[in-house]
């Protein structure tokens, strides 16, 4: 889990938003108020919301355009049940949220890494 993501507050403009998801490893922008996860922006959204809407991205606030994250999960779930939460719903990543705050993300990509560092070596069938 990537501990306290970065997250802009719903008064960050649509453009702060924007630069973040420039970087190719940003596929989202958490929203927060304070540590309260309230939503989320992607490049989708600042498309939809933004672009396609003639909104200046220089005073749209995220608060604004922000969509509500599809899905979260607590801290508790063990691994292997959030990898399979995250296939099952085919997302990439998903916000970590304990009493509605945001503590952290879980990737897809990271989580199928670990369980396979976890995994035992297979045996020789000659061995077993």
């Amino acid at each position: 889990m990537v501990s306290d993501p970065r997250a802009l507050p719903g008064t960050a403009s649509a453009r702060e938003a924007g630069e973040l998801l420039t970087r190719p490893e940003v596929r989202a922008v958490f929203v927060a108020d304070g540590d309260r996860l309230t939503g989320v922006v992607t490049r989708k959204t600042l498309v939809a919301r933004v672009v396609a809407e003639g909104r200046d991205p220089g005073t749209t606030t995220l608060a604004s355009i922000a969509e509500e994250p599809h899905y979260t999960i607590g801290p508790e779930v063990p691994l292997e049940d959030a990898f399979r939460f995250l296939e099952q719903h085919d997302a990439g990543r998903v916000p970590v949220v304990e009493d509605g705050r945001l503590i952290g993300v879980l990737s897809r990509s990271v989580l199928q890494r670990r369980l396979a560092e976890d995994e035992p070596p297979l045996q020789p069938a000659d061995e077993q």
